[in-house]
């Protein structure tokens, strides 16, 4: 690997390479990653090469001694001594880690693995019919198929493409949402909110707060349902299915197919997210940590490209939306959380202020954090 990196990085700087022609003529074909595959490319295009994942991977590894927390939400409602039990494991994952996966959250698993099936079934179809969702519009198009949102920003581009559904607050009509997937993605979505309504319970509750602070709080009106998808790559070593970044949102609910490939940022080593069937990865938002006053830690994640494919993922962002009940409100840390000893790391801010921040950073998936803006 050395040398193909050598090699890569003496034809990148030759001063005659347009890379925003490349990934301008790439963007223009509307026919995304999976386009490249499709027409047979057996090496990595150079807008895709990652320089600073590949001197990273020759430095870092990954370490299998650490686990990601599974909490099992069965019976959370009705036994009240295992509440109190999955609400001190939801304290310790939020605080330790930033990450869990849930089982037995309610989700049957017949409708997982139809909404990843829709998925599929999406970025599968003709090519020409996909082209009509084609969009770097987000502000118009409540639903939109594109290839990297942050294509003309990044360093490198992600092999990844994604269709992108706004569910809420306002879900968009069922006709704009594409046929094959059309059902799963309105049924799945509003499975997705009720468990982040428990998830929200629970993790007020872990804060010491009411069950219903976090959902009383107006700040996850969004519901943003991102179904990714990741073709086969001829070159894995050289490029990021999804660069490391931290997520803007309050939580961030994941379904993953079995292929794996997501690694999170723990004790400064990656570590694999396993594929569990039937569980879902939660995980914290700079959002959430900032409200926390940083009890709760948003942290680094990325996935991983592959030789086999393609991957299959939806992560649905519960998430701060502009509306008319918050607009005027100021949110800052919680203040039953602030004291002499614990005082604010954050100053307070209107919902347009973070929302107009949130959608800059995302534009840019450099791998910081949102948080600093708002730091006193």
């Amino acid at each position: 690997m050395m040398g193909t990196k050598t090699g890569e990085v003496q034809a990148v700087n030759i001063p005659d390479y347009d890379r925003q022609g490349e990934v301008k003529a790439f963007d223009d074909t509307k026919a995304g990653v999976k386009g490249l595959v499709d027409s047979g490319v057996t090496k990595l295009p150079r807008m895709f090469i990652d320089h600073n994942f590949i001197l990273e991977n020759k430095s870092s590894r990954v370490i299998s001694q650490f686990s990601v927390p599974i909490i099992d939400l069965q019976g959370v409602r009705e036994d009240l001594t295992l509440r109190a039990e999955v609400i001190e494991q939801v304290l310790i994952a939020c605080q330790k880690w930033g990450f869990f996966q849930v089982v037995n959250h309610g989700i049957p698993g017949s409708v997982l693995d139809e909404m990843i099936d829709g998925i599929r079934r999406f970025h599968e179809q003709d090519t020409k019919v996909k082209k009509e969702f084609y969009t770097r519009d987000t502000t118009r198009r409540k639903v939109l198929y594109l290839s990297n949102i942050d294509l003309y920003k990044s360093k490198a581009a992600n092999w990844r493409d994604s269709l992108r559904c706004a569910m809420g607050p306002d879900p968009p009509d069922p006709a704009e949402l594409p046929e094959v997937c059309r059902d799963i993605v309105m049924d799945y979505s509003k499975r997705v909110v009720a468990l982040g309504f428990t998830l929200f319970e629970l993790m007020s509750e872990a804060l010491g707060l009411n069950p219903s602070f976090l959902k009383d709080m107006d700040c996850a009106d969004g519901v943003l349902l991102n179904g990714h998808y990741y073709p086969k790559c001829p070159e894995p070593e050289l490029t990021m299915a999804t660069c490391n970044h931290k997520d803007s949102s309050l939580i961030t609910i994941l379904l993953q197919d079995q292929i794996g490939g997501l690694q999170i940022l723990h004790e400064t080593q990656w570590v694999d997210a396993p594929c569990i069937p039937g569980a879902l990865v939660v995980n914290i938002g700079d959002l959430l940590q900032l409200l926390s006053n940083d009890k709760f830690k948003s942290v680094n994640h990325r996935v991983l490209a592959k030789h086999v494919g393609p991957r299959i993922s939806v992560a649905c962002f519960l998430k701060m939306e502009d509306n008319p009940r918050n607009a005027s409100r100021l949110y800052g840390p919680i203040k039953e959380l602030i004291s002499e000893e614990n005082p604010p790391i954050y100053r307070e801010f209107l919902v347009k202020d973070y929302m107009s921040h949130y959608h800059s950073k995302e534009l840019e998936l450099d791998g910081t954090s949102s948080l600093a803006h708002f730091k006193l």
